[in-house]
């Protein structure tokens, strides 16, 4: 299965509230968005119209890989962007930046790709377990970005003190997945490091202009420069250390709570996830309720389970929960503690009707819709649905898929982390290579579509292998391509071509019949 090979497949929309004011300072736009994370979005409207840093606010984080809709606030500026990938609609003016409290929920619809008929034959019964039991709240592998992209946990050398390992993992360290101009600039950083007065010779070094600017003035004050870095951003790297360990003590608690064969594991960007398939009745109404903290120097715990589950996580990480206190710059870099729930149910859950993959040929696609309240990760609930056959992308599978990227319907090359061209058990992929990257327009008029002919040389994704601790999921996948509606239209075509060779035979063997006659 595949989600997010195009920007239409991933659609989410904000249900959102806000006081209208009309002599409000914050502008609230509409904002939509496709290939752009929040963060990204934000940058752009700010440099387009000059505005300073913290003067955009929004209430959530929204997919990169997704056409999302979302508020957003501009302090004290009337703004309008009309691009193909960001567009603003204005919709009135409030007193008060916005937050997470302006949202009410997230509308999803996914389109789930790449499908055979034994992937969608145990779709209802997941979705039946989907509402009977929920899903558990994890921080899904979106929130890790920077272990994908080799950055570590940021946070981790802020706690210990080392603020230029912080800043280097933040500014120079160049993703080997990343092949943007901003990759560049780390890597520029990572050769000549100390050398602030370095000449950077991309344009994506404006974003880093503040934190230079600080190292040329005190270039030994890391701390100073680390500072410098968008607030809403460095909230969002102790985040993610702060999620890892809201994850790691969720899968302890569950595992103290529930017997081994009602869990199985999911692997994800930062190690392996446990949900459960089955629970008692009075477990189940526990969960519902249950909440685990994001931990904080002023964490309490009630729940003795909770606190064992602490207990472990912090043990396995060496640390306690004063150590979660940035000492030198405690006002803006500080850990918050907050309550958030162990389990959520997806509501209004919709599972379409199966089609044929347009993109995939030989396999199936359907459309998932669903709606999650804020914080939680939609995902989740589509590995949830499909847990049996999903797997994470690896750091090779993706450096592979640029040697063929697949061409969307508007002739954009897909990002690297969701393009994918399978070989569909239809028909074998054709011989001709794939144009290079400099090919011209004649050349891409004769090269075969992507939808009518796969990419040779790539295969559909490997299943990892699971730890021996951890309970074993059965592998329902198909070995052989599907024998449902594609291998009845194959048997109706080679029927037919057998009609068709027959009759030629027999016209062939009339002829000399003909000609002795004659």
């Amino acid at each position: 299965m595949r989600i997010k090979q195009k920007p239409e497949d991933f659609s989410v929309k904000e249900s959102y509230r806000f006081d209208e004011v009309a002599s409000g300072r914050h502008r609230v736009y509409l904002m939509d968005k496709q290939k752009l994370s929040t963060f990204d979005a934000a940058d752009r409207i700010r440099d387009a119209f000059g505005l300073k840093p913290g003067s955009i606010s929004y209430c959530g984080l929204k997919d990169k890989q997704g056409r999302t809709e979302q508020l957003i606030a501009v302090d004290g500026a009337d703004v309008d962007m009309q691009d193909p990938d960001l567009r603003l609609k204005y919709l009135g003016r409030t007193d008060k930046p916005l937050s997470a409290a302006n949202i009410t929920s997230n509308r999803f619809a996914v389109t789930v790709r790449m499908l055979t008929e034994e992937s969608v034959g145990p779709l209802n019964l997941a979705a039946a377990e989907i509402n009977r039991l929920g899903v558990v709240n994890y921080f899904d592998s979106q929130r890790f970005g920077s272990l994908k992209h080799g950055q570590g946990f940021i946070a981790k050398d802020l706690i210990r003190g080392d603020f230029e390992a912080a800043l280097r993992n933040y500014l120079a360290q160049p993703s080997e997945l990343d092949r943007s101009e901003d990759a560049k600039v780390k890597a520029f950083w990572r050769e000549n490091w100390g050398r602030w007065d370095a000449r950077v010779p991309f344009e994506g070094s404006r974003k880093y202009h503040r934190i230079l600017k600080s190292l040329r003035e005190h270039p030994g004050d890391y701390l100073r420069a680390f500072l410098q870095i968008d607030a809403s951003y460095r909230a969002m790297l102790l985040f993610t250390y702060q999620s890892y360990l809201w994850n790691e003590g969720v899968r302890r608690y569950l595992q103290m709570l529930l017997p081994r064969e009602h869990l199985f594991p999911m692997k994800y960007q930062a190690g392996t996830l446990l949900f459960h398939r089955d629970a008692k009745t009075e477990v189940l109404d526990a969960l519902r309720e249950a909440t685990f903290p994001l931990l904080a120097p002023d964490s309490h715990f009630e729940d003795p389970l909770v606190k064992q589950a602490v207990d472990w996580v912090l043990g396995r990480e060496k640390l306690t929960l004063q150590d979660l206190r940035i000492e030198e710059a405690s006002r803006m870099l500080y850990f918050k503690h907050e309550e958030r729930p162990i389990v959520v149910i997806p509501h209004k859950l919709v599972i379409g009707r199966v089609q044929n993959d347009d993109l995939n040929r030989g396999y199936l696609k359907t459309n998932i819709a669903f709606t999650l309240p804020p914080g939680a990760y939609a995902t989740l609930v589509v590995k949830r649905l499909f847990h049996f056959e999903y797997t994470e992308d690896t750091a090779q599978q993706i450096r592979e898929s640029w040697r063929a990227p697949v061409e969307d319907r508007d002739g954009d090359r897909e990002s690297a982390d969701t393009a994918y061209a399978p070989r569909g058990p239809r028909k074998a992929p054709s011989a001709t290579p794939p144009l290079p990257a400099k090919a011209g327009p004649r050349a891409a008029r004769r090269s075969p579509a992507p939808e009518a002919a796969p990419i040779p040389g790539r295969r559909p994704l490997a299943r990892e292998a699971r730890e021996e601790r951890e309970v074993p999921v059965p592998d329902t996948r198909p070995s052989q391509p599907s024998a449902g509606f594609l291998e009845r239209q194959r048997q109706k075509k080679d029927v037919k071509e057998q009609a068709r060779e027959q009759t030629r035979r027999q016209q062939a063997a009339k002829r000399p019949e003909s000609r002795k006659k004659k």
